[in-house]
């Protein structure tokens, strides 16, 4: 049999896109409900992707904006 948290990690990401069968989401949900350490997991995926989204709105500072272009190499 395979292990549940491999199997919980693999159902990971299309769980969070919410992309699963009902038969799958209550799968992964049930485990969720027993293991703290895929749930600790689940947690910090999904404030990952929170952050990621809050900073894809933020604008970069002009500032910042000529630091990093200052050090681009050239691609000869």
């Amino acid at each position: 049999m395979k292990d549940p948290c491999a199997h919980c990690e693999e159902m990971m990401q299309p769980y969070l896109d919410r992309v699963l069968t009902d038969e799958e989401m209550s799968e992964a949900e049930a485990h969720l409900d027993e293991c703290e350490q895929c749930r600790r997991r689940y947690r910090f995926e999904e404030s990952l992707r929170i952050y990621v989204r809050q900073a894809v709105d933020e604008q970069m500072p002009p500032e910042l904006k000529e630091k990093l272009a200052a050090l681009r190499i050239p691609l000869d």
